[in-house]
């Protein structure tokens, strides 16, 4: 037991996990106690910025969803402004965007995008080439 406490005193140090504040045992370096202490310290400090993307990824998904109900299944569908925005598809916000030769702008959420034509009315697509 003499040598067991001259080696546990050794490894000893002054410092404290940074999120629950025990003392810390082990490398000189080590800045928390345990997984869950450092995963609980990260995500604290990086709520702010975690919160805002799950916000703009739930009206992602929720664009994609209305695109894939208006299109019932289909690779290609036709829908109104109204439809859209009755649905509550907001227009801000997409993925990407692809342009054509011909200048026409398809707005991507994920896979499944519109193309803006006359009157209000939309075109729906599905991106064949997922990937690029």
């Amino acid at each position: 037991t003499q040598i067991k406490k001259i080696i546990t005193m050794g490894l000893k140090s002054d410092k404290l996990c940074v999120e629950c504040e025990t003392p810390l045992i082990g490398r000189v370096d080590k800045k928390f106690c345990n997984d869950m202490c450092r995963n609980s310290y990260n995500n604290l400090l990086n709520k702010d910025a975690n919160e805002y993307v799950r916000k703009v990824n739930v009206i992602l998904r929720k664009n994609r969803r209305i695109l894939s109900s208006l299109m019932n299944g289909s690779d290609k569908g036709k829908a109104t402004k109204e439809q859209l925005l009755l649905n509550g598809f907001n227009f801000y916000y997409y993925t990407n965007i692809y342009q054509t030769k011909q200048g026409k702008k398809y707005y991507f959420n994920y896979e499944l995008g519109y193309l803006e034509l006359e009157e209000e009315q939309f075109a729906l697509v599905k991106k064949q080439d997922y990937v690029k």
